[in-house]
């Protein structure tokens, strides 16, 4: 592998040891009425200092330049990626290692500036997790390492199958995650050989843009082709359609939530769709209550709960939930009981009115959607909204509900975390495969009985399976294995890497170079 395992080994221990660092102990919460919040930082969700610091960067504009990929039509960014796509073809794979490299090291040496960007531009995580982030894909997303090749010999002679590219790849990004999934992409797909067009979310597109010029710049110095990586000056849902519908494109990856998946599904290419999720945590009665409690408040407040893999939902065993909420305050949870859950859910969600039957007769039934505007946003400034006044030391909000609360059944991206109890194991389970919806992306359970965890795995059937560990174990941190932003439950590629883009090539010789 031509990654330096001690440098990943280096950065993730560091990562980890600032993710427990944060973890701190504050007192038990008292809860204070204040008026309404309106510093800056309470609006971004982040200090403000983080916010400010190189401001004059944050703030430039990527014009349509060719040396950054950045074009003014989808025609134009789609044929650069394909001039760019044929002369990446002609290099080595020792070169094409080259040039991750240097994508690599910049994406590294840029990681503050492109997370101050992100939150400064969508609104929405927290800097040092977006730093994290784009540190972690730098040197863990797999380069051409990631390819392998088969080869069967015998009597008739040998066959090779080998993995080649696609060509150019139409790769949707989200706005939860836009530098890290450009960086994380953009690794994978021309590790595999392909060039990449981005149609990034356009609440981030200016990061988004800002990280493709970035990754083109050090390509093109490491001795690479110009514009391996292409996006327009104005993404939308227009270009989007475009890019889809391209003839020079050969493949789409979306990663986002349903609607966007669906879409790449129905378009009649070869698709890889990464939606969403609605990860739930179960605890059982074996488990180390404190430390479920702290993985949980990890993995649940980690960027806002903006991943989507992170803890969305706690199912308890009834005789240990006190203990477990008890232990989550100690480590940055904020509980809330009775009407102030009521106030919160008309803060957070958007309700409309449908008529349901219900026998000879139709009764009125609320519909939650989310209210993007907290959309990961500190739990401090969504605690302001129903007067509430809390120290920064608070990640998360955390409140007791029945099962089928909005809170537990719709996936919130923000650090608001419902706790269930039921009776027992089989409660537990029957209770999380009905509200991760047959998603299959994310699960986790704090627990000592192997038949207890194995019985969740297989019920749950997700992608991603953690056991007595925070959610972001499941791609890497703290756990092993490779870092992905793109995740696909729908499709069934998984935690995609380099092979993900590939398709399979076989190359036939009879009657010869069989040696035995």
């Amino acid at each position: 592998m031509s990654v330096d395992q001690a440098l990943i080994v280096k950065i993730t221990s560091e990562v980890l040891a600032k993710i427990q660092s944060e973890l701190v102990q504050p007192k038990l919460n008292i809860e204070t009425s204040v008026g309404e919040s309106t510093p800056t930082e309470a609006e971004y969700g982040v200090p403000l200092p983080l916010v400010e610091v190189g401001v004059s960067r944050l703030d430039q504009k990527v014009q349509p330049c060719q040396d950054s990929g950045i074009f003014t039509t989808v025609d134009e960014a789609v044929a650069a990626a394909r001039m760019a796509y044929k002369e990446l073809r002609t290099l080595s794979l020792e070169k094409r290692e080259e040039l991750i490299k240097a994508m690599r090291n910049v994406s590294f040496e840029n990681a503050t500036m492109l997370a101050q960007m992100a939150v400064k531009e969508a609104g929405m995580g927290r800097v040092e997790d977006k730093i994290i982030k784009n540190e972690l894909v730098a040197f863990k997303t797999p380069g051409t390492e990631d390819l392998c090749t088969e080869a069967w010999s015998g009597d008739c002679g040998l066959t090779l199958v080998e993995m080649g590219p696609y060509g150019v790849i139409g790769a949707i990004t989200p706005t939860t995650n836009p530098s890290e999934t450009v960086i994380c992409n953009g690794i994978g797909m021309i590790a595999a050989g392909n060039a990449v067009f981005f149609c990034p979310h356009p609440t981030a597109k200016n990061t988004s843009k800002k990280t493709i010029a970035l990754l083109n710049e050090a390509i093109v110095k490491a001795g690479g082709p110009m514009n391996l990586l292409t996006s327009v000056a104005d993404p939308s849902i227009t270009a989007a359609n475009a890019m889809m519908r391209h003839p020079g494109i050969n493949m789409l990856v979306a990663t986002g939530g349903p609607g966007v998946v669906k879409i790449v599904l129905s378009s009649g290419k070869k698709a890889i769709g990464a939606g969403a999720g609605n990860p739930p945590v179960i605890v059982d009665e074996t488990a180390d209550i404190e430390k479920a409690a702290r993985d949980i408040i990890a993995g649940c407040s980690f960027d806002n709960n903006l991943p989507c893999i992170a803890e969305k939902e706690v199912i308890a065993i009834g005789c240990i939930a006190d203990k477990l909420i008890t232990y989550m305050q100690k480590y940055g949870a904020y509980l809330i009981s009775g009407s102030r859950i009521d106030q919160l859910l008309e803060v957070v969600m958007t309700a409309t009115e449908e008529k349901m039957a219900e026998g000879c007769t139709e009764k009125p039934k609320k519909i939650y959607g989310i209210n993007k505007e907290f959309v990961g946003k500190d739990a401090k400034y969504i605690l302001s909204k129903i007067g509430i006044d809390v120290p920064d030391t608070i990640r998360v909000v955390l409140c007791e509900t029945p099962a089928d609360h909005p809170f537990v059944i719709e996936e919130l991206m923000m650090p608001i975390l419902p706790v269930v109890q039921v009776k027992d194991i089989d409660a537990a389970i029957e209770l999380a495969v009905k509200v991760e919806h047959g998603n299959r992306h994310t699960a986790m359970m704090h627990s000592k009985n192997v038949d207890n965890l194995t019985r969740f795995a297989k019920a749950i059937e997700t992608t991603i399976f953690v056991k007595n560990a925070p959610s972001y174990a499941g791609i890497g941190v703290g756990g092993e294995g490779f870092i992905t932003f793109t995740i696909a439950g729908p499709t069934g590629e998984g935690l995609t890497s380099a092979r993900s883009f590939t398709r399979q090539r076989r190359c036939v010789l009879v009657d010869a170079f069989s040696i035995i």
